[in-house]
């Protein structure tokens, strides 16, 4: 699959999977996952999930605006960069964020996230 087709099923899963079941995400980090959101940092599966389960809303609905990846370091890692919007339930106007990706190959073949940041774009 090339590159920016498996950037694409990336976001369609990690997204999907986040507004339907957040713990469900789990799978798609490890112990040594970093995530920044918000400019907090937290490392681990547990606790990345933990902090994505604590958030201050139920349901959600991401609308994706754009993927962009690059190939990354011999060991055939890759960088996913997503910008789009967020809808919270119960709420008029989305937010509009950026989230960055950076995906590891796994000795099984698929991909796990070693690096996550998120931002919500203010303007």
């Amino acid at each position: 699959m090339d590159p920016d087709s498996l950037a694409k099923a990336f976001v369609e899963h990690y997204y999907s999977t986040f507004d339907t079941n957040r713990g469900g995400l789990a799978s798609l980090y490890q112990d040594a996952s970093m995530l920044t959101f918000e400019g907090q940092k937290i490392q681990g599966s547990s606790n990345i999930v933990a902090k994505l389960n604590s958030l201050p809303f139920q349901q959600c609905n991401h609308s994706i605006s754009t993927v962009d990846c690059q190939p990354s370091g011999p060991a055939g890692g890759m960088i996913v960069f997503v910008s789009g919007n967020l809808q919270l339930a119960g709420e008029q106007h989305a937010l509009k964020f950026s989230q960055m990706f950076h995906l590891m190959p796994t000795p099984q073949g698929s991909f796990y996230v070693l690096n996550d940041i998120f931002r919500l774009n203010y303007a």
